[in-house]
């Protein structure tokens, strides 16, 4: 089983199949969503168990969320958590490598993971009658995982390869490195999480051993349940297998600096042998995802970016013809977050009138308001990814666990629909003028090899 790297970002539908279904921002927020009916309790020794009982089919998902992520891997070691999410899968003390796979697809379930900036989270979907057993797997990986020299050596080695295949093969590969390392001046969000070659070869098994022990304890621990089981049964089971794993007596380490904010623009012009065509990257600091703007922040990435009808596809690719890509992304994190605008030129145009391009759509939201159908087609189509999400036990579990760890309260999963049905037309305007200014951004011109001689 293939284990990614992925930043974890709720499902969106694509704009051609909300087209026809679009309501008023005023109309919609007349349905309502029934709320997740879940349960919360913390265990003596800090485990926090999120539990919602579904018992409308016979399955559950289970999903263990650790509070650490790329920003958390030690300086001059980027990489860690990333590792970590596969040595998890190697042998404990009761069990085999790779025996999380036997005991959920052999029996037609699924497992996986994926690390993040913020957290490191594993999950596992199964037939509800095997509940019991993946607890006590997970608490077993948890309590007894054999962090050796031989797993700690081969898992290196498949995480420097991903990089190999997703960094250095691509041809824009190192450019979301990139963006990172550019954005962030002192947050640990600059490292790439994904690892670093030389950074990894220079670990060592007593740099794991610390990283292990420091973070992959019960108190840094948010278990996600959801689905079909009896709520007493389940407490029972959760106290039997994970109550008994001791809480360490060092203090969780926390990331506690903090970015600071851009005083002036700050430009980045890098060259690569395999980049076809010039690409241009432009970043704005944004607060962190718990913040009161950053459903107006999703609404405005949406009305730019999401589906052939947004609005830099339209200008750039479609009636300027200047761009083959033209995206954007607020990618909201516990800290101080990034919203990130992009294109890749076509062939034979100047990187420079793409990037004034880019700014003159920006400009545009900035000094008028955007349609009542606008506003409306994009709201849906983030109302409607949550909803979609939730239509699944994992999706359920993966909002709960989003809003308990990056958020800070599992709460937010059941408001999170109606703040984006609540932002208006100004709200966009507001942050767009708010966030999007010439001071708080950082260019990236990612250009061919041949272009560094003075060429086209």
């Amino acid at each position: 089983m293939s284990r990614t790297l992925i930043l974890f970002t709720a499902v969106s539908l694509a704009a051609g199949l909300l087209a026809v279904n679009l309501v008023s921002p005023a109309r919609a927020q007349k349905s309502t969503v029934s709320p997740l009916a879940y349960r919360e309790r913390k265990l003596p020794n800090g485990l926090r168990l999120i539990s919602l009982q579904d018992n409308s089919t016979p399955t559950v998902a289970i999903q263990v969320w650790y509070k650490v992520g790329s920003k958390d891997d030690p300086e001059g070691r980027s990489g860690f958590a990333h590792l970590f999410e596969h040595l998890m899968f190697k042998e404990t003390k009761n069990m085999k490598s790779e025996m999380l796979d036997r005991l959920t697809e052999d029996i037609g379930g699924e497992n996986n993971a994926f690390t993040a900036d913020d957290m490191t989270v594993y999950y596992e979907v199964v037939p509800s009658n095997y509940l019991e057993t993946l607890l006590w797997a997970e608490a077993d990986r948890l309590a007894s995982l054999s962090v050796d020299d031989p797993n700690f050596k081969s898992e290196r080695d498949v995480v420097k390869e991903e990089y190999r295949e997703r960094v250095l093969a691509p041809p824009y590969g190192k450019l979301g490195i990139l963006i990172e390392q550019k954005s962030y001046t002192v947050h640990p969000y600059r490292r790439p999480g994904i690892g670093n070659i030389d950074e990894l070869n220079a670990a060592t098994i007593d740099d794991v051993r610390k990283f292990h022990g420091s973070y992959y304890r019960p108190d840094n621990v948010t278990m996600v349940i959801v689905g079909d089981f009896d709520q007493k049964q389940l407490d029972a089971w959760v106290d039997r297998y994970f109550a008994r794993i001791p809480k360490p007596a060092m203090a969780l380490p926390r990331v506690e600096v903090k970015e600071p904010p851009r005083t002036s623009e700050r430009r980045y012009v890098e060259y690569n042998t395999n980049v076809p065509l010039p690409a241009i990257a432009v970043t704005y600091l944004l607060p962190p995802a718990a913040d009161a703007d950053a459903p107006a922040l999703q609404v405005a990435e949406t009305i730019l970016s999401e589906g052939e009808s947004s609005r830099l596809y339209n200008a750039l690719v479609y009636e300027q013809q200047l761009a083959a890509f033209a995206g954007a992304n607020a990618d909201l994190r516990e800290d101080t977050g990034l919203f990130v605008v992009q294109a890749t030129m076509a062939s034979g145009k100047r990187p420079e009138d793409g990037e004034r391009a880019l700014y003159a759509e920006i400009k545009r939201m900035q000094n008028t308001v955007v349609s009542p159908a606008e506003l409306s087609k994009a709201i849906n189509q983030l109302v409607t990814g949550e909803l979609r999400e939730r239509e699944t036990n994992n999706g359920k579990a993966l909002a709960l666990g989003r809003a308990a760890v990056v958020l800070g309260d599992a709460s937010r999963a059941n408001s999170s629909i109606e703040q984006l049905r609540a932002v208006t037309a100004s709200d966009v305007q507001r942050v767009m003028r708010k966030y999007f200014s010439d001071t708080n951004r950082v260019v990236i011109h990612y250009l061919p090899e041949s272009m560094r001689a003075g060429g086209k």
